[in-house]
This record gives structure tokens, C-alpha cells and sequence, in this order.
């Protein structure tokens, strides 16, 4: 079956063009309009200038040298056999690094964390904490802190910038010599 091509009549062609023009006049119109009911974006203010003594400036540990310390607590602790998991949290307890070594328990890894952040808050091996436990019993009720041997601070003078946290060895001594040697391989510029 062939089809073939009906001419239009002069009249079919002019109003199908009166109705395309019709058409696109109503769009362009409706742009144009939708535009014009727009308000106008105010200009951004400036933002506010604070003087030299509202502020101050904080030192933090970067990521590579985060980075260098948990690879170094981890390359410690497989030396002697160990698997663990290690962590690094900023001096804002904030989790810069964490790994978790081949075979480590699935409890290491939070427990890392967890005393990376309790030795950059109060800036002490988490090992001399246990001891105030024994005057102050309720510091180990304080959100996400952990109060075993096993975390280090890393200070840059007297003010702490990170800690390291290791969890996993069958003793936190064990933990604690492995995030030492975390904090020694920064402390040496490695």
C-alpha cells in the first residue's frame, strides 16, 4: 500500500502557522513574565569583620602525619605478632585515621577510637587515667571515652593535637607501646 503526500490548501497552511506563532508568542510571553514577577536578588552583605581578639589560632595534626603514626602503631604491633586496630582523632576527638589490621577483633576497632579520644582530652596516656578512675569513679560514664591503657597524645608543645588510640593486643600495655610507637615515628619527623 503506497501512501501518498495530500497537499495542504493555502488555508490549512495558514492556520496552522497563526497557530504555531500563537504558540511560541505565548511562551516567549510567559518567560518573559515569569521573569519580571521575580524579585531582584539582593546584593550578599559583607561579611562582618571580627578583630584580632575574638580569635585565635589552632595547630592540627595533618593527615599524612596522622596517616604515618597509625601505619607506624600498626607495622609495631605486627612485628611482635599483634593484630589491631589503631586510630587517630584530631585535637576536636574528630577520627582522622583508623586501621584495622588483618585478623583484628571486630571489638578493636570502636575501642581504638574511643581511647584515641579519651587520651586527646584530657592529653594523658590513657593508662594514667585508669589511675584517677579510682578517685573520680564516674569519668568512665562520659560519652565516648574509654578508660583502658592503649591510647597516646600527640602534643605540639604543651597543647594536645591528636590522639592515637590501639585496641586488640591481649593486654593494654601491649596497646599503649604500639601507639608510642605511633606518636615517636611523628615526634621524629618520619
Amino acid at each position: 500500500m503506497q501512501h501518498k503526500a495530500k497537499k495542504f490548501s493555502t488555508r490549512a497552511k495558514a492556520v496552522t502557522s497563526a497557530a504555531l506563532l500563537a504558540a511560541v508568542g505565548a511562551g516567549v510571553a510567559g518567560a518573559v513574565s515569569a521573569s519580571a514577577d521575580t524579585p531582584a536578588a539582593a546584593p550578599a552583605a559583607a561579611p562582618a569583620a571580627v578583630k584580632d581578639k575574638a580569635t585565635t589560632t589552632t595547630t592540627h595534626l595533618t593527615v599524612d602525619a596522622a596517616t604515618d603514626a597509625a601505619r607506624a602503631a600498626l607495622d609495631a604491633a605486627r612485628k611482635e605478632g599483634q593484630r589491631v586496630s589503631v586510630a587517630v582523632v584530631d585535637r576536636n576527638g574528630n577520627t582522622l585515621v583508623t586501621l584495622r589490621g588483618d585478623g583484628a577483633g571486630p571489638q578493636s576497632y570502636e575501642s581504638a577510637v574511643k581511647k584515641a579520644y579519651t587520651a586527646v582530652s584530657w592529653n594523658a596516656p590513657t593508662s594514667d587515667l585508669v589511675k584517677r578512675l579510682q578517685n573520680a569513679p564516674t569519668l568512665k560514664d562520659i560519652p565516648g571515652t574509654l578508660f583502658l591503657a592503649g591510647g597516646a597524645p600527640v602534643a605540639y608543645g604543651n597543647a594536645p593535637v591528636a590522639g592515637i588510640g590501639v585496641a586488640g593486643a591481649p593486654s593494654g600495655d601491649l596497646d599503649e607501646k604500639f601507639a608510642q610507637a605511633g606518636v615517636a615515628a611523628i615526634s621524629n619527623g618520619r
